[in-house]
């Protein structure tokens, strides 16, 4: 897959569990499967979502094999690299290219709260030890390392295989200072459902979608409805979409998306530890909005 397919609705598809934790591979490729009818551009797999750190590497590299069987070569597919040194998220990376997966969505290194020296030096060792096209996720609110559009400029003239980021600062104003200092070189993903309609207005032509997992159909309609310029219509289905997007926001967005893909019949919400289940008024407060969501929601 060329980088130029690398738009789109691209979902941080979660990993599911049997109750006894181990990895539901029929539910992952059912899931993976309705994605794909749903009409998205490619998988990103074992990102935060994915509960990456919660795997083996010979559970991460089952998973990649089965989705790379499911895509079939008719979308990208990526692995999350969220290693807690430089040289291990290198080593995984190559890897990933050995198995054939299409690129990588490059977290900085967990753990050590790195300044912008050693963030950068983070993502030139791996763009060093590898040919795979790389997705640079910033998200300084989960992982404190903020890759600014001046830093993105200095890894954008020393590589082309920075390709694309992931923008979750949190502030759409980061959008149009990437584009400021950068122009077009790197394709912009949304990384915050409840920031996804502003993205796309300000120049976002991609979206790691989370909660779009347990509501498929219309995640996509909403994404073509922006995309198209259709921006009334896009308001229109936002404003029933937003308090569902919120889940996506905060420490237990795994547990909240996980609860809404039950509650739509596509995987179980089970998750491995350190996280645990939803539990009393905080599981029913995300089960209300999930059920309202669900009652008014809309024909496509």
């Amino acid at each position: 897959m060329s980088q130029h397919s690398w738009s789109g609705v691209f979902p941080a598809v979660t990993t599911p569990f049997h109750a006894d934790l181990s990895i539901d591979f029929k539910a992952l490729e059912a899931h993976l499967e309705v994605l794909l009818d749903s009409g998205v551009k490619g998988f990103v797999m074992m990102g935060s979502l994915g509960e990456n750190l919660a795997l083996t590497w010979d559970e991460k590299f089952e998973i990649l094999k089965a989705t790379k069987r499911v895509a079939n070569g008719k979308v990208p597919v990526l692995s999350g690299v969220a290693e807690t040194s430089s040289n291990q998220a290198a080593l995984y990376t190559q890897k990933c290219a050995a198995i054939g997966i299409d690129g990588i969505m490059l977290m900085p290194a967990m753990v050590y709260r790195a300044d912008s020296d050693e963030a950068l030096a983070h993502y030139r060792t791996v763009a060093k030890a590898t040919d795979l096209d790389i997705l640079i996720y910033n998200n300084p609110i989960a992982y404190h390392v903020d890759l600014t559009p001046e830093h993105l400029e200095i890894l954008c003239n020393e590589s082309d295989k920075f390709v694309a980021i992931k923008e979750s600062a949190g502030d759409v104003r980061r959008i149009t200072d990437i584009r400021n200092k950068i122009g077009e070189r790197l394709t912009i993903f949304a990384g915050v459902d409840d920031l996804a309609l502003e993205s796309v207005f300000l120049g976002a032509t991609g979206w790691v979608a989370g909660i779009g997992l347990a509501f498929p159909y219309e995640n996509q309609r909403l994404w073509e409805l922006a995309m198209t310029g259709k921006w009334d219509e896009a308001r229109e289905l936002y404003r029933w979409y937003t308090p569902l997007l919120h889940l996506d926001v905060g420490l237990k967005f795994v547990q909240n998306i996980k609860l809404a893909t039950q509650a739509t019949g596509y995987c179980a919400e089970h998750v491995r530890l350190p996280r645990l289940p939803l539990t009393g008024a905080e599981r029913q407060r995300v089960l209300n909005v999930i059920d309202e969501g669900i009652r008014n929601r809309p024909k496509l």
